[in-house]
């Protein structure tokens, strides 16, 4: 089975997660297909927290892929970020 779930890399006490499609046999931070965004924890907000593509998660999601726990809350922060923007930007102009 094919999983959507998070890889760590980054220094000790330093954790940064990259979004990545991966046989759900393969290790944590072994072996992946694709990788699709990344996640910094210790980023309080903004873009540099979280980035996804989301064209290539519905792909995969499409073909059978499954999400963990996490990644589920985080594809809903990101959808949240992506409606969120364009009020801000009208906001800035007005």
């Amino acid at each position: 089975m094919v999983t959507i779930r998070l890889t760590r890399g980054g220094a000790k006490k330093r954790p940064f997660y990259h979004v990545v499609v991966a046989d759900s046999r393969a290790k944590r931070d072994g072996r992946h297909i694709e990788r699709l965004g990344y996640f910094n924890p210790l980023v309080e907000e903004g873009d540099d927290r979280l980035r996804l593509d989301m064209e290539r998660v519905e792909y995969w999601m499409g073909h059978g892929a499954r999400m963990t726990d996490r990644v589920k809350s985080l594809l809903r922060e990101w959808r949240k970020m992506q409606a969120d923007q364009p009020q801000q930007e009208a906001e800035q102009l007005g």
